[in-house]
């Protein structure tokens, strides 16, 4: 007579066991694609770095802006402490009670 255990275990072998290599394996290989694609893309060879900003040419923004005709002002400092505005300090409103 056999036990229940050797049953079993000839159940589970004789059970087609189900597989998940094919969607992954897909998965990866569509993630291997993108990262590929952007660094061609991002760094490819015809992607060469431009480096013309004002400091390159001119040194200073102020030099850049006066070389494009703009007038440069410093703003005016603004005082560390602020002075107290006139009249009456403004009060905590009144808490509302729903009837």
């Amino acid at each position: 007579m056999a036990t229940a255990y050797a049953i079993a275990k000839t159940a589970m072998r004789n059970l087609p066991v189900r597989r998940i290599h094919g969607p992954l394996a897909v998965a990866m290989a569509v993630a291997v694609f993108g990262i590929l694609a952007m660094l061609l893309v991002d760094h490819g060879p015809w992607n060469k770095p431009h480096l013309r900003t004002a400091l390159v040419n001119y040194g200073t923004t102020t030099a850049a802006a006066q070389a494009a005709g703009a007038r440069v002002t410093p703003t005016t400092p603004k005082a560390p402490i602020e002075p107290e505005a006139p009249g009456p300090k403004p009060v905590q409103p009144a808490n509302d009670v729903a009837p």
